[in-house]
């Protein structure tokens, strides 16, 4: 109460000061004080005095209108909201894997971890995701980066807590299959290519041809298996054991890596499994290769609901459109041969599935 009172004194005050300043600018208007002040100053003052400090402090009708109005222009505003931007909506990013892995070129990207390490890091950086979708669709190609995409997208499942749901679409064959089981559910269309879990290496020899025209083959090394392999020399059985040598080893990685992620699921012969036969979709699932039939868009609007946002997490773009690569990416731009061949290799993958 006393806080009032000293509050109403200070009022008056300042109706003084700014009367008198008032009085000496139109001294007409002096007597306008008692009429046009008094009123104003005895209403402030009857609300200071009048109620206690601690009740005029708590009166909430103002805000309460003030919080109405807010509501109401939010909820005008809410359906121009972007469905990605609104709590209401259940959001699960699509990151597309796609193409050929480990063999492309600046006009033909393929499957990386240079190429898909920023996208993946966006698409789980969406701090309230409800999961993250994966749309392959790859024939295989390196091993190398397709374990190393398999294992950045399970580090980061683990770190951000996020469920992973994979799709195939035309193929998620060989290294595509890897890339696959990185998800913890695994749903293909009826028709997709599944499987081909093996590994396969070739090249072509060229001795023959060269010594027809007289072309003499010279090579200079330094360790004795340095030219192992050469096409342009005889074929030695020797490198040839070597070399399947590193393949079981790749492939029996590659049979464990299946089994740590498909455990009890997998219903089947070894032999079979994993002898580098592909199936169809519904075959795989009979397989427990994967663990649904169906699309990318019917999955998510059945498990989420109809207003669930699937925003796609494109590659960044650099100038004149190219896409911006991640850690590790090509340093320098490859020439037309380097283009035909990776044309010809990617081809030559997907040749091998029928597409």
């Amino acid at each position: 109460m006393r806080k009032a009172n000293n509050d109403g004194d200070q009022h008056q005050q300042h109706v003084d000061f700014h009367f008198q300043s008032i009085v000496l600018c139109r001294p007409g208007w002096a007597f306008a004080k008692q009429e046009a002040f008094q009123p104003l100053n005895k209403g402030l003052l009857a609300r200071l005095i009048g109620k206690p400090y601690v009740e005029l402090m708590s009166e909430t009708r103002g805000a309460d209108r003030v919080r109405g109005f807010g509501n109401s222009v939010l909820t005008a505003l809410r359906p121009l909201v972007p469905g990605r931007f609104r709590r209401d909506h259940p959001v699960v990013p699509v990151v597309r894997l796609s193409g050929a892995i480990g063999f492309g070129t600046p006009l033909r990207p393929a499957l990386s971890l240079a190429a898909v390490a920023r996208m993946l890091d966006r698409a789980f950086g969406i701090g309230r995701a409800s999961a993250v979708a994966l749309a392959i669709n790859s024939p295989g190609g390196s091993p190398v980066q397709s374990h190393l995409i398999f294992r950045r997208i399970r580090e980061l499942a683990v770190e951000k807590e996020r469920k992973v749901i994979a799709f195939v679409e035309d193929a998620a064959a060989s290294g595509g299959y890897m890339i696959a089981c990185a998800g913890d559910e695994i749903v293909a269309d009826p028709h997709s290519i599944v499987g081909s879990i093996g590994v396969v290496g070739g090249s072509f020899g060229f001795d023959k041809l060269i010594a027809r025209f007289g072309i003499e083959r010279r090579i200079y090394t330094s360790g004795e298996r340095k030219a192992m392999l050469d096409p342009f020399l005889p074929e030695d059985a020797g490198d040839v054991e070597r070399l399947k040598k590193l393949q079981r080893e790749i492939h029996d990685d590659f049979i464990a890596l299946v089994k740590s992620r498909r455990g009890a699921k997998l219903n089947g012969p070894e032999n079979d499994l994993f002898s580098g036969e592909f199936w169809t979709g519904r075959r795989a699932l009979e397989l427990g290769l994967i663990d649904a039939i169906g699309d990318l868009r019917g999955v998510l609007r059945q498990r989420f609901g109809d207003k669930v946002v699937t925003p796609l997490i494109a590659a960044e773009r650099g100038w004149f459109g190219r896409r911006v690569a991640g850690v590790g990416g090509p340093a320098m731009p490859a020439g037309f041969a380097e283009d035909l061949i990776s044309a010809l290799e990617a081809r030559a993958l997907w040749a091998r599935y029928g597409l």
